[in-house]
């Protein structure tokens, strides 16, 4: 796989980086991802996985921007209001590296089109605030063998986790809590949304390239008000209806 002279210029800090170098770039390239839902964690992901030179990334959401989401959502502006997201992402995205092929699907992911949608994919990056939208994206994960880095927020803190195989996020949410928050009920700040999807971009980075350890198996928890952040390791369940026997 051969650079052009700008994509040589654009990628050159990845390029020295050991860890990555030309075969994590080539890598980068070559990769297909999914970011279901692009909202607050997928927005940011969003700009830094089209910056780091993915070669195609997938945007999937049924949603329109709104006035409230641009306290978080980076990847809109004002002008944007009432367009579809995916569309009004997917110009921002080009415009931010014209290298990475930008595939839209202007729907809401669910358990008919989730293994069909993220079957087209190397690897997902799941953003949604729907616990119900996430299991569907989990068990189309496991079933299709695609590694999946989930990010979620609320409030002022996060978390990033990394599944692939056993354990799988079922093994961490077993059932959909009764009491679930959202951010527009509970309300969140603004930065922590960068914070999160910055993170989960780190995580899809590192899987694709191979660098470092990913936090595969293992939760990120950030408390942003407290400026403190710790990691903890999922446990397989061996009665998970998806993941296990």
């Amino acid at each position: 796989m051969i650079f052009s002279e700008d994509e040589v210029e654009r990628y050159a800090r990845h390029l020295v980086l050991s860890e990555v170098g030309g075969p994590g770039q080539q890598a980068l390239k070559r990769a297909r991802v999914l970011i279901v839902g692009v909202g607050g964690v997928g927005a940011p992901a969003s700009l830094y996985l089209a910056a780091a030179g993915v070669g195609t990334l997938g945007l999937i959401d049924d949603d329109v921007v709104g006035l409230s989401n641009l306290q978080r959502q980076i990847a809109f502006s004002t002008a944007e209001v009432g367009q579809a997201k995916v569309q009004a992402a997917s110009d921002r995205l080009t415009g931010l590296n014209p290298h990475v092929v930008i595939e839209t699907h202007a729907e809401r992911l669910t358990q008919d089109n989730a293994a069909e949608r993220i079957g087209a994919y190397d690897l997902v990056l799941d953003g949604t605030d729907d616990f119900q939208t996430r299991l569907w994206v989990n068990a189309a994960c496991v079933a299709t063998g695609r590694p999946l880095v989930s990010g979620a927020l609320g409030r002022w803190s996060g978390q990033v986790g990394v599944f692939a195989g056993r354990p799988c996020y079922r093994c961490l949410v077993p059932e959909i809590p009764p009491d679930a928050e959202t951010c527009a009920r509970v309300g969140v700040i603004g930065a922590l949304a960068g914070v999160i999807g910055s993170l989960a971009a780190l995580e899809a980075i590192k899987v694709l390239t191979g660098a470092g350890e990913a936090l595969t198996g293992r939760l990120l928890l950030y408390d942003g008000l407290a400026g403190a952040a710790r990691t903890v390791r999922v446990a397989a369940d061996p009665a998970c209806p998806v993941c296990g026997g």
